[in-house]
This record gives structure tokens, sequence and C-alpha cells, in this order.
């Protein structure tokens, strides 16, 4: 189903099509395997303009809106979800974080860098025993009168290891639950009592997932971020942005599956004919290929609205777990349907599931995505 966009985001579209196959197409099957994640990847995307979407000129953006950031997650995402992942942190979630709730010098200070690819960024909310319910974390910044004292352990953190710089969400008051709870802006490479050490992932092997540990940190007090207290309605508000591009990143691995798994069916031959001529194939391509249009609409919608200014948390939560979901399912149909070459890692289906596996997880669980929807319409 052809979506019609502007010419000008068809031409962004196109760009970054054209930049993920010349510099990450070419090294992500072996750096998959190793483990590698490549920050100069992250730069170039960063000097491209990738990041700048959702940024005004004045801090170092672009300002072509949500739509445009989506065509460009999805390409990217389609050649590798790990570089895809990068717009989560470098493009939705510190940089509009920063510019809805920062000051003036704090704006100026840190989003032009963000979003040039300069600096490396990670927001940290996650604690061990605090996922989908992140009002347990345990985490707390003592106000000693000169400066906060963080005490945390943040768990499944992307660019946990290689950030410059972090939005850490902790409880300033712990008696108030999340009314208590507050934003900080930490120099991660500059600031005694933190350290780092990877989780190593069964997928989105070139990201850079760890889980950082704060020890009796000092954080001065003009890094606070927003106002004491006010770190949970941020917190939404930084999720609400963050999962359009976990639903996108989805769009582009579900592309990649459909397309390898067109291509094999024409071009393998079982019984004298193309396995695409027999139905039992027919039907599974079928299956992912309406879901992933389907997937696609919703997710362009919520973006269309945002540029908008509309923000309806039904709309959104409904495109990450339909898109999360039919990712998912065209990645296991590609792996049947490729049978033992989807096995083997010289194609790149097992690539596509391993990542796949992790959409309906990140940013917000398909389960918590039904309650929020189940919540919504059920109140009329």
């Amino acid at each position: 189903m052809k979506i019609d966009l502007p010419e000008e985001i068809v031409a962004i579209k196109d760009v970054a099509r054209k930049f993920a196959e010349r510099r990450i197409l070419p090294i992500i099957a072996d750096d998959y395997e190793k483990h590698v994640m490549r920050r100069e990847i992250v730069e170039e995307m960063g000097q491209q303009g990738f990041f700048g979407c959702l940024v005004p000129e004045e801090y170092g953006g672009t300002g072509t809106g949500y739509l445009s950031a989506v065509a460009i997650s999805e390409e990217i995402s389609k050649v590798s979800a790990s570089y895809g992942g990068s717009f989560i942190c470098q493009l939705a979630g510190p940089p509009l974080t920063l510019l809805n709730y920062g000051t003036e010098e704090q704006k100026q200070r840190y989003i032009s860098k963000i979003v040039s690819g300069k600096f490396s960024v990670l927001f940290a909310a996650t604690e061990p025993d605090a996922g989908s319910d992140i009002t347990a974390m345990k985490g707390t910044a003592l106000d000693t009168g000169d400066c906060y004292l963080l005490n945390t352990t943040k768990t499944w953190i992307t660019n946990a290891n290689t950030a410059d710089i972090g939005l850490v969400w902790v409880y300033t008051d712990k008696e108030k639950k999340h009314k208590g709870m507050s934003c900080f802006i930490v120099d991660l490479k500059n600031t005694k009592g933190i350290s780092a050490k990877p989780i190593k992932t069964m997928g989105l092997t070139c990201s850079d997932v760890g889980e950082l540990i704060f020890d009796n940190v000092e954080i001065p007090k003009e890094n606070l971020l927003g106002e004491v207290g006010n770190g949970y309605s941020m917190l939404m508000s930084t999720l609400s942005n963050t999962r359009l591009f976990a639903a996108s990143r989805a769009l582009g691995v579900g592309e990649a599956c459909i397309e390898a798994s067109l291509k094999y069916a024409r071009e393998r031959i079982q019984f004298g004919k193309s396995i695409g001529d027999y139905q039992m194939i027919q039907n599974q391509l079928v299956e992912v290929f309406v879901e992933h249009e389907a997937a696609k609409l919703l997710v362009y919608q919520v973006a269309i609205n945002k540029d908008k200014g509309i923000n309806d948390m039904t709309e959104l939560a409904t495109a990450k777990y339909f898109a999360a979901e039919a990712g998912l399912k065209a990645a296991q149909t590609a792996m049947r349907i490729h049978s033992s070459y989807g096995f083997s890692l010289e194609y790149p289906i097992h690539r596509y599931l391993r990542d796949a596996t992790a959409f309906p997880i990140t940013e917000g669980t398909s389960n918590i995505q039904k309650m929020i929807i189940a919540r919504n319409i059920l109140k009329g």
C-alpha cells in the first residue's frame, strides 16, 4: 500500500536508505557476530541531520518533524535495528526531554551536541526490580545542600558503556512515590563514582546495552532537569516519544523480512516450481504483508498527528503494540519460509529474528501497551 508522502520526506527517506546501504550494510553481518557498535556511524548519522528532525534550528536541529524522523528511522532499521535504535536516544528521548523541560543554558549546552552525534547520550530509569512498574525504583538523590548525592543501579540501558551524558531518574522523596521522582543530567565521563558493565544480548548485538552503577555520585544542583518531584511526568512524556521510534524500528525489520521472503519464494524451486506457487507459502506471505501494511499506516498516522500537535496515547500504544508484534511475526515467518537456509548464519534471517524478539519488550512491553489501550477505551 503506497503512502502518499510529501516530496521532501520521500527525498529524506531516500538519503537514509542510501546511507544505510553504503555505510551499514557492508559491515553489519560481521559486526553483529562480534557484538561491535561503531560510534562513528552514529556520529555520521548526526552529521547527516538524521537526529535533528524534532529539534528547532536554533538548537542545531532541522525541525522537519515526526513523519520525516519515522521515515528515516525505518530505513536505517531495515538494514540494522541496532543502529535504528540510535533514534530512541539521540533523537526522541533526551533531546526532546531537554527541549521541553530544560533551562535555556541546558538546552544550549547539550541539545545541538546530541543531535549532531558529537555527544552520545542515554536515559536511565529501569532498575533490576523496576521495569514496567517504574515506581518500584530504589534509586535516590539526597539533597546535601551543596549538591545531590546519587545512589542507584540502572539496567538495560542503551549506550551504558559509551555515552557522554545521561538523563537519570531517581527519587528525591521516596515517601511521595511518583510525585517524589526527579531527573538529573549526569556527566558520565567526568564524574567520579560511576561504573558500567555490558550486558550480552541475543539480538540487537550492535547496540551498547549495559548496567550502570552510581555510588555516592555528586551531582551539581544546576544539573536538576525540570522541577523537583516532576520526574515521573517527564518520564511518561519521554516514553511517549521513544515508543514511536521503537515502532518504526519494527517496521524497518518487518519490511526487510518480507522482501527477503518474497525473493526467496520466487527463486526457491521445489517439485518443479517456485515455492511461492504453493498456497501454504502464499498464505504465510499474505498474512505478514497485510499486517505490515496495517502497522505502517498506524505508525505513520501517529507521526502525522504528532506533527499536528496531537498526542493520543491510545493511538501510540496501538501503533507500538501492533508494529512490534507484526515485526516479530514477519521475522518468524521469514525463518519458516527460508527453512534450513533461514537457520544458517549465511543469511540475514537469523539476525532479523533475534532483533525482532526484542520489539514486544523494549520501550514498554506488548502487555503494557494492551493495558494502556484497554484502560483508555473503557473510559469511553
